[in-house]
């Protein structure tokens, strides 16, 4: 039952006990359940009443019955649904805690009883496991008496009553060898040798005085022979459970009894046989060369979900595969050319689970050499052959990593003099029309998120955290709405509301920023032919009740990002593994199922969670909740006006000319005078002359021939009290620590902006 959808009809006329019963179930993860909900008893009716016009003799495995509806009150509604539903288990969960209305309904055939606001979701679902299965046995029990009358008619065995007396009363299918005439009214005594009817008397007997039933094997002497006969006796009882007699029956063993022994141990050989077949956990399956299944093992029962009951018989492709497979063909020659064969198949379980199996066949041949039929033994690689597939992803992500520490510092250093000339420009032409002042803008944003767009490629590949401050989320939503209106096509409409009043949060940005825009663009893929992208932000105060139906939610204060499509939307089966690694429904090529795995372990890194809901045809809706803090937002270098210089030296090492050249244009335009050094050698011999001019000095940790680490030891060596700011556009976090040791007094990660730069100098010098 774990596989199967359990199909519930619910018959309750309160929307709000409909929902929370539905809630309750959900929250039970290893049960998958299909509600369906009416409001009145004859709803009930009419559905049960057109399922069964449709051909579906039993469309609901158990029935949630409310005992106060519109039409229907009290018992009376229990009774009017049990005799319209007979084959559906109903489970009476009502608002009534009576326990004489509930004794009344369990006697009246109902399953369980259950009081609205007693009752949990395991509670509810063992209720209802409980009521189909057992619903289930009974079925079988009626099917199987029916069964038994009608084999019985043709049968072997003997089936009679006696009364407390031992007298014969009724004999049906009589084959001892006396005719109903000859046996009714009479005792065994009367019928048979003494000796025969004294031992069937006492075990007759024994069943009568102790009510309990037995079975032996006991022997009757005729006028021809001494025939065996396997002899079963219970008790019979009228309505008051009083015994009134015995009931019988008994099969002629005879030949058996010849070959008891052998039989024996044919027997335990077989069982022993048949548990080493069962231990594994291997599919063993035996075909005709036909392709019908002669054989079926526990381990292919639980492999594919069919019962060997359902099998024998079948053709095998017919159930192991959706289509004809080429694969299956060339195998079956193969076997019988060959006589085995070995390798990988794609088969479906009895659900329509696809699996993969290393397959195994071998040709089992007769007595004569001829081909009888073909073994296989079937193991499923699905979860060894996804985990290969994650190990190639994650290899192939680690030589990403690889390949982004390689050139990050020479994007770094491409980033950095674009940067800072996008910066100076604007100070070097103050009356630049306004078309040129904005292209410089953008410029300037650009190469911002290009050096943000490294660091978040450092961060996935090599787990780099991100700097936590306390920032306005209003800020992130309206730079984002303002790439998205120059990037995504003018066929999708963007639309922003962010609250006034919004509270801060303490996060990355950049982290926050990649969020967002994952979201966003998943929207925009989600709409081809165009929509409307909705992003909104407002305050939440989340209390207890909250909590209660969200567990990832704690009491507080929250801000609510919601980002909204009109696309495609996501089908209900996919909602549950949307934030699964390497999860993605993207065509190949085109996402690498990544983005909303980060986007979960960003979120919650910051203490959030995130909801989703979604619509096949009419779009998607995230939620991401991010708690809120107090206090006042702490703006970013870039937001910040540094203090210009007052004609302080500064020296710059760095092997790249464009750094060093746009790094002292920089300087020089902010009442700075700077010095170059194109290598660590060079940057000793300029500091050891004009040492008592410097007052700070750049160094670039990267540097060839003398590295940077070293070089700033040496220059520590001549001037202990140095000033010295360490630069890299690379740096492992574990180098953080030697840098600090060197007697560096800050690190500025490259591509660095002027305001950095100039904040930078500022605290060391000062």
């Amino acid at each position: 039952m774990a596989d199967k959808i359990i199909q519930v009809l619910l018959v309750e006329d309160n929307p709000g006990d409909a929902f929370l019963i539905q809630e309750l179930i959900k929250e039970v993860n290893a049960v998958r359940v299909n509600l369906h909900t009416v409001e009145q008893l004859s709803e009930a009716f009419n559905l049960l009443a057109s399922n069964a016009s449709s051909g579906l003799s039993k469309c609901f495995d158990v029935m949630l019955l409310d005992l106060s509806l519109p039409d229907s009150q009290g018992i009376e509604t229990f009774i009017r649904a049990n005799s319209q539903a007979k084959t559906i288990p109903i489970i009476v969960l009502t608002g009534i805690d009576d326990e004489t209305l509930a004794l009344r309904a369990m006697q009246e055939g109902a399953q369980d009883y259950l009081v609205k606001g007693q009752v949990t979701g395991d509670l509810l679902v063992r209720s209802m496991r409980y009521a189909i299965e057992r619903q289930r046995v009974e079925d079988e029990l009626r099917q199987s008496e029916e069964r038994f009358r009608v084999a019985l008619k043709n049968s072997p065995i003997f089936v009679f009553n006696q009364d407390r007396d031992l007298r014969y009363t009724w004999v049906y299918n009589q084959r001892a060898g006396w005719t109903e005439q000859a046996m009714l009214g009479k005792k065994d005594c009367e019928i048979m040798p003494h000796a025969d009817a004294q031992a069937l008397t006492a075990i007759k007997y024994n069943v009568l005085t102790t009510g309990i039933g037995t079975r032996a094997e006991v022997s009757i002497t005729t006028s021809k022979s001494i025939r065996y006969y396997d002899l079963t006796v219970e008790p019979l009882r009228n309505e008051s459970q009083e015994i009134i007699g015995i009931t019988c029956a008994s099969i002629d063993i005879t030949e058996q009894q010849i070959a008891l022994q052998e039989r024996h141990l044919a027997e335990a050989k077989i069982r022993e046989q048949a548990a080493l077949l069962d231990i594994t956990t291997d599919a063993i399956c035996v075909r005709d060369l036909q392709n019908q299944i002669l054989f079926w093992n526990k381990g292919a029962e639980n492999l594919y979900g069919w019962q060997v009951q359902e099998v024998i018989g079948k053709n095998a492709s017919e159930l192991l595969f959706y289509e004809p497979s080429p694969e299956v063909e060339i195998a079956l020659l193969h076997v019988i050319s060959q006589g085995n064969w070995q390798g990988e198949l794609n088969k479906v379980t009895k659900n329509g689970r696809e699996i993969l199996v290393a397959s195994r066949w071998s040709l089992v041949r007769d007595e004569y050499g001829q081909p009888k039929s073909i073994l296989s033994v079937d193991t499923d690689i699905t979860q060894k052959k996804h985990l290969e597939a994650q190990l190639l992803r994650t290899q192939r992500l680690e030589s990403i990593g690889t390949l982004a520490s390689g050139i990050a510092h020479d994007l770094n250093n491409i980033l950095t003099p674009i940067l800072a000339g996008a910066q100076l420009l604007p100070l070097k032409f103050p009356d630049a029309d306004e078309r040129t002042q904005h292209l410089l803008e953008i410029l300037e944003i650009n190469a911002k998120r290009g050096a943000d767009l490294v660091k978040q490629v450092l961060s996935f590949a090599r787990g780099v955290e991100g700097k936590r401050i306390t920032l306005q989320l209003r800020h992130i939503i309206v730079e984002l709405s303002k790439i998205l209106k120059e990037t995504f096509p003018k066929s999708i409409k963007i639309v922003t509301d962010v609250s006034k009043e919004l509270w801060t949060v303490c996060g990355d940005s950049t982290q926050l920023h990649q969020v967002m825009m994952n979201l966003c663009v998943n929207a925009r893929d989600a709409m081809p032919d165009g929509g409307t992208l909705t992003i909104t932000a407002e305050n939440l105060l989340i209390d207890e009740n909250y909590v209660r139906m969200n567990l990832e939610a704690k009491p507080g204060p929250y801000i609510v990002v919601t980002v909204s499509d009109t696309g495609v939307g996501i089908p209900e089966e996919h909602l549950d593994r949307i934030f699964e690694p390497f999860f993605t429904t993207k065509a190949v090529g085109k996402g690498t199922g990544l983005g909303l795995s980060t986007l979960i372990g960003i979120v919650k890194s910051h203490g959030g969670f995130v909801n989703v809901d979604s619509e096949v045809g009419r779009g998607t809706t995230f939620k991401v909740y991010l708690p809120a803090v107090g206090g006042t937002e702490i703006f970013s270098p870039d937001e910040l006006i540094p203090p210009i210089g007052q004609g302080e030296l500064i020296l710059i090492v760095d092997d790249e000319p464009a750094i060093r050249d746009i790094t002292r244009t920089s300087l020089e335009s902010h009442q700075y005078q700077a010095l170059v050094a194109s290598d660590g050698i060079e940057a000793i011999a300029i500091y050891a002359k004009y040492a008592d001019k410097i007052s700070a000095i750049l160094v670039n940790l990267m540097l060839p021939g003398l590295d940077g680490l070293t070089t700033i030891r040496t220059l520590k060596k001549i001037n202990p009290d140095a000033r010295i700011i360490a630069t890299s556009g690379l740096i492992a976090k574990n180098k953080l620590g030697e840098i600090v040791n060197t007697g560096a007094a800050a690190f500025l990660p490259k591509p660095y902006t002027i305001n950095e730069l100039l904040l930078a100098l500022n605290q060391v010098i000062t």
